[in-house]
């Protein structure tokens, strides 16, 4: 029923039945998003979405996770593993496809004109390539990591709300108890800073939101 919903309005879909045959076609052919059940026959959702992150063919796929309502630990645990959103069953079709469209644009999206590259640190973010480097070494980070850290940069040392960043990366009305960000910048967090719990680039101000920290004036080329 999905499928032919998303057919019907100009989407693209391949069905695969369980995890493993998932895996496959993720491995022999390009897609822009992954639409993830985590009630799935054999290996599970979040097991599934492991191994997704693991491909090198498939490091950069939006992953949008189907979780049952209420199960915020699978929630939680997906986004950790490196889910880029979820969303609860039942769910209004309408969102679904508003939620793949989102992820699709956010993949296809161009550099910010005249910003291409930004610099802070040892921490380069080339937009236009969409690689993120740290002391010369690339980072490998999800569709979503890369747009919360992109946002994040754009607005370097100004705090950006936990609602704004929801609104702008997610584009939809979202779950008034909606943590999602605060597992994200915790993984991002895990990826660039060389001690997690004292952050020298993504800043927390309580009670506000989050801020990427400028290392005197962020370099931009």
């Amino acid at each position: 029923m999905i499928a032919e919903y998303l057919g019907k309005n100009d989407v693209e879909v391949t069905v695969a039945p369980d995890g493993e045959r998932g895996l496959g076609l993720l491995q022999r052919k390009r897609f822009d998003v992954v639409l993830l059940d985590l009630m799935l026959p054999g290996i599970d959702g979040l097991e599934v979405c492991r191994r997704i992150r693991a491909l090198d063919e498939a490091a950069d796929v939006g992953v949008l996770m189907l979780t049952a309502k209420g199960d915020d630990v699978d929630k939680i645990v997906g986004l950790e593993i490196g889910a880029d959103d979820y969303l609860a069953k039942p769910f209004n079709p309408r969102e679904l496809l508003a939620r793949v469209r989102a992820l699709h644009r956010r993949g296809r999206a161009p550099a910010a004109t005249g910003r291409p590259r930004f610099r802070t640190g040892d921490l380069v973010i080339d937009f236009a390539a969409r690689e993120v480097t740290l002391a010369g070494k690339r980072l490998v980070l999800t569709h979503f990591e890369f747009e919360l850290l992109s946002l994040l940069a754009r607005a370097s040392g100004r705090v950006l709300s936990r609602e704004h960043l929801l609104d702008a990366l997610k584009g939809e009305e979202y779950e008034s108890f909606d943590r999602s960000i605060d597992v994200h910048i915790s993984k991002l967090r895990g990826k660039l800073e060389p001690n997690p719990k004292e952050p020298r680039y993504i800043k927390t101000v309580r009670g506000v939101g989050y801020v990427l920290a400028r290392d005197g004036a962020p370099a931009t080329e």
